[in-house]
């Protein structure tokens, strides 16, 4: 069966983060993971195409150089000095691994004094092997060969997914990587991990950290530019390449994207995110900085490279414009001028505009006209204007102008209305772009999604503020007006009272939100919201709105549903889950909800059609 080195889960996990699932030290284990794991550490490969082969048998020859490469330093081993066996010549392609192999103990040659390379290995070779990298020996094998090295075998867990059963029995590539993956997680006969002498860790499961691994032979990160392909190890059109977490080819790589990769695995991963504007601030300062602030934003630099070019020391300093190319954690991995590819091109929506104070590159500062951007990508940016937005405008910023500035630049409205196809994929006739972003904006504030968030919801031509389409004709931004209500916040109001009359009427609130008690003491605002669960915009300790949301009933939770009698409703991933008791709430959780003797009631805020979700679950103790 054709198996690839990296699979695409565990690409998006490195772009996210890896969740390996808290199964018992017995559990098996899946073959892309156990893939995964020995190719990663190189202890096999695939073929030019990417494929392990894992039906095919295993040589001596192909295992001895698997154990050695399963080895503290075994990368490091290379042709033989002298030729170790008459069937071994020094130019054969194992020769070094043989001879590593033999003056390690973990395997010899045949009485005749030959190797026998080409011979399939059987189970109890390779496990004598796998065993002496263990650091067990003959003083802990009971019985004669091969009984106490298969009975450690099995007590070990080296088993687990190896197919042969019989001392003699042939190994296949699958018995193999099973073998050297169960290897990592045993214990020496010191007692800690094997996968500790080759600098790398479990996870709290007991299983291979398979993040921690990928990320610690990883190498990077550099700057595609050119015919960067020929500067790697490897030929990445024959390999894996993920660009900004989607599989493509080597050929959707760009100028200025900022590469990492495994040459073990054959993998590349490009990341494409920019940021450019004038430096604002260089922290701690510019002698040494491991902080570079742009556009109103501050980025941690991850490289010395940066740090150097933004040094006292390098091209780029206070007031310059400049590109940061943003690495996998967000940091700053290279700096080119402003006019480099993509120059960070951003769309979004004004919600501030100020006067700001900037620093002109010689000591001094100067003051300028300041608009605060929320961008489709979630955050806010500030750039230098001379005018003409306010909030609401929806502006794009990029290099736009011959002196290499980044400038805003207003965009008309283009509206869509229509219902979103049920799974996610259309509106209004136009597909979405995989990848594609939606920022849904209110009050100042922002909640960014994926398309899916949106299925079988209405639009009017009022809610949708912008979009753009790519080179395909498919939707990839796209900008809304307080349509999901996602980036509000929920709780529960435990009291509300009313003192004095007319012009001397307040209020006094008390309310809890996400397990945060506040308290509002004679306001002067009444809020349109009673006791119960609520919506509030705005600071939670000073909100500008609060509203009361309205009940679904009483019913059960399935999956992502709260089901009534009658009716399905959706339940936003982020609910707030309460429970009451004696009269008080207490913030919990849905799957304790869900476990416990509990009456459920659960509220939303509008209908699922327009966008709407149950936001509060209260949990009535029995």
């Amino acid at each position: 069966m054709k198996r690839r080195m990296i699979t695409a889960l565990l690409a998006c996990c490195l772009s996210l983060s890896l969740a390996v699932p808290a199964l018992g030290a017995q559990a098996a284990v899946s073959e892309d993971e156990a893939a995964q794991a020995v190719t990663t550490l190189g202890i096999m490969a695939g073929d030019e195409h990417g494929n392990l082969n894992l039906s095919a048998p295993v040589t001596r020859a192909e295992f001895v150089t698997m154990a050695v490469k399963a080895s503290p330093g075994g990368e490091q081993i290379g042709q033989a000095a002298t030729s170790p066996y008459p069937d071994v010549p020094r130019s054969h392609w194992a020769s070094g691994s043989v001879e590593a192999a033999v003056s390690r103990g973990l395997v010899s040659g045949y009485s005749d004094g030959t190797f026998r390379p080409d011979r399939q290995i059987g189970l109890a070779e390779g496990v004598t092997m796998v065993l002496s990298l263990l650091g067990y020996g003959p003083e802990d094998f009971a019985g004669a060969y091969p009984t106490g090295q298969l009975a450690l075998y099995h007590s070990l867990k080296l088993d687990r997914g190896v197919t042969a059963q019989n001392a003699a029995d042939p190994l296949t590539r699958r018995d193999a990587m099973y073998l050297f993956y169960n290897l990592l997680s045993a214990p020496t006969s010191a007692g800690a991990p094997y996968i500790e002498s080759l600098g790398h860790s479990l996870d709290a499961s007991g299983r291979v950290d398979l993040l921690e691994l990928v990320n610690g032979e990883m190498e990077g990160p550099a700057v595609a530019q050119g015919n960067w392909q020929a500067a790697l190890p490897f030929n990445p059109a024959l390999g894996t390449v993920y660009r900004d977490g989607s599989r493509v080819s080597a050929a959707a790589v760009q100028d200025y994207d900022v590469l990492y990769w495994n040459a073990s695995v054959s993998t590349v991963w490009a990341y494409s995110r920019k940021a450019s504007g004038a430096i604002q601030a260089l922290e701690p300062d510019q002698s040494n900085p491991t902080s570079v602030t742009v556009a109103g934003r501050s980025y941690s630099i991850e490289t010395s490279q940066a740090a150097y070019a933004l040094s006292d020391l390098g091209d780029y300093g206070l007031g310059d414009s400049v590109t940061l190319l943003l690495g996998r954690s967000g940091g700053v991995a290279a700096v080119a001028d402003v006019s480099a590819a993509g120059a960070g091109e951003r769309v979004g929506m004004v919600i501030e505009v100020s006067n700001q104070q900037y620093p002109d590159g010689a000591g001094g500062t100067y003051s300028a006209q300041t608009v605060t951007m929320l961008a489709t990508d979630g955050q806010t940016y500030q750039y230098q204007t001379r005018g003409g937005y306010r909030v609401g405008s929806i502006v794009r910023a990029g290099s736009f102008g011959q002196d290499g500035q980044i400038t805003l630049r207003g965009l008309s409205s283009s509206s869509l209305s229509g219902q979103v196809s049920r799974d996610g994929s259309e509106l209004a006739g136009y597909r979405f772009a995989q990848g594609a972003t939606i920022l849904d904006v209110a009050d100042g504030q922002g909640a960014v999604y994926f398309p899916e968030r949106l299925a079988g919801v209405n639009l009017t031509s009022g809610q949708v503020r912008y979009y753009s389409l790519n080179s395909q004709g498919e939707i990839d931004q796209m900008i809304l007006e307080e349509v999901t209500g996602d980036m509000y916040q929920y709780g529960v109001l435990t009291r509300r009272e009313e003192t004095g009359e007319g012009m001397y009427k307040f209020y006094t609130y008390v309310y809890d939100v996400g397990g945060v008690p506040y308290t509002i003491p004679n306001s002067s605002t009444g809020f349109r919201a009673a006791v119960g669960p609520i919506q509030l915009t705005g600071d939670p300790s000073a909100p500008e709105r609060m509203y009361s949301l309205t009940s679904a009933g009483e019913g059960t939770i399935s999956g992502s549903e709260f089901l009534t009698d009658n009716q399905r409703f959706a339940i936003w991933d982020q609910a707030a889950v309460y429970e009451r008791r004696d009269g008080q709430y207490y913030l919990s959780t849905l799957a304790r909800a869900q476990e416990g003797d509990f009456t459920l009631t659960a509220w939303y805020d509008k209908p699922e059609a327009q966008g709407g979700r149950i936001r509060v679950i209260v949990a009535q103790e029995n």
